[in-house]
């Protein structure tokens, strides 16, 4: 378990970070820049929480805010260490059976969605996008330095993921908000 006696250490303070390994890097690395969505994508995880009520959808979620933890922690760990915490594939894997799961239950696509709904499904939709960011600070700092291919995965399969359960929760209070191509011309 993590103890953290002071919040501030002043390490930082010349606008490097500290990895895992000891290491220290700019704030602004690929590196940090991809830790850091990952850390804004969980904040929007968490707000997504407050406008749900407890159930399958909720603890799957704070199941998956635990592993963005985690997620960080495998991105905060250059190269190769002995006993680092990294994502598996067993844990994209389950990401993808819950995809189908949810997806076997909701109707067909028949247009992209427009992100809405109620403030759950509103707040999912946003996380997806802030996930998708993310995505792309990972893939940006995978072209400079090698990271866990399991890692690129678990973020790519989140934000489908997400998607899904924001078009499940929509589905609950009226379904999915249809993009009509040219409407407003």
């Amino acid at each position: 378990m993590v103890k953290l006696n002071k919040i501030y250490t002043r390490t930082g303070d010349d606008g490097t970070s500290g990895l895992v390994d000891g290491s220290r890097v700019a704030k602004y690395s690929p590196r940090m820049a991809a830790i850091g969505d990952v850390d804004e994508a969980n904040s929007a995880i968490g707000v997504a929480l407050s406008h749900m009520a407890q159930g399958n959808h909720f603890d799957a979620l704070r199941r998956i805010q635990n592993e963005l933890f985690d997620l960080g922690a495998d991105l905060a760990t250059p190269g190769e260490m002995e006993g680092a915490l990294r994502i598996l594939e067993s844990q994209v894997e389950r990401l993808e059976g819950e995809i189908d799961a949810i997806t076997a239950q909701l109707d067909p696509l028949k247009s992209f969605i427009l992100p809405g709904g109620d403030a759950a499904a509103s707040s999912l939709y946003l996380a997806r996008a802030v996930v998708r960011r993310a995505e792309r600070s990972a893939t940006q700092l995978a072209a400079e330095e090698d990271i866990n291919p399991a890692a690129l995965a678990y973020i790519n399969r989140l934000s489908d993921h997400l998607f899904v359960t924001a078009r499940a929760l929509a589905a609950k209070g009226g379904g999915d908000i249809l993009w009509q191509p040219g409407a407003t011309r």
